[in-house]
């Protein structure tokens, strides 16, 4: 009976894969997502989050621009490395339109304009933290792939 062949690593290491000893180490799952799929990721996941604030914490912009933070963070490393610009750019975008549900307007178009409008402008330090670490995120993505990119060359 034959035998299926073996990832390059697990045959370097004698088989099974793991070291002697040791468990094995799952790895969280690395989805990769486009420009667009991580723009549409944040606004889906800040509508979402902006419904539950509403619901379970009576519209609190606190809780709101705090759960943004980690949202723009799982952005910023779920996309491409090819499309990792669009991170920090789709933050902002992402935070207003999730707002809507949590601004408070009433009255009206009038008022939920206003509502939306007040709830943006004075949160706006939320806004800023979370583009800031999407950012971040990035820069030290796009250093590090620049880092591998050029560590085969020093070696040579």
């Amino acid at each position: 009976m034959e035998r299926a062949p073996m990832a390059p690593a697990a045959a370097a290491s004698g088989g099974s894969g793991a070291t002697p000893g040791r468990a094995p180490v799952r790895r969280l799952p690395r989805p990769r997502l486009t420009g667009l799929g991580g723009g549409l990721f944040a606004c889906a996941a800040m509508f979402l989050v902006g419904g539950i604030v509403w619901l379970l914490f009576d519209a609190s912009l606190f809780v709101y621009g705090l759960l943004f933070l980690p949202v723009a963070a799982a952005t910023a490393l779920w996309v491409r490395p090819a499309d990792l610009i669009t991170a920090p750019i789709t933050a902002p975008i992402a935070f207003a339109a999730g707002v809507w549900p949590v601004s408070g307007g009433s009255g009206g178009f009038a008022g939920e304009v206003m509502g939306l409008v007040s709830a943006l402008s004075l949160h706006a330090g939320w806004l800023y933290a979370g583009t800031l670490v999407a950012a971040l995120i990035v820069i030290v993505r796009k250093a590090v792939l620049i880092g591998r990119r050029r560590m085969p060359r020093r070696v040579a």
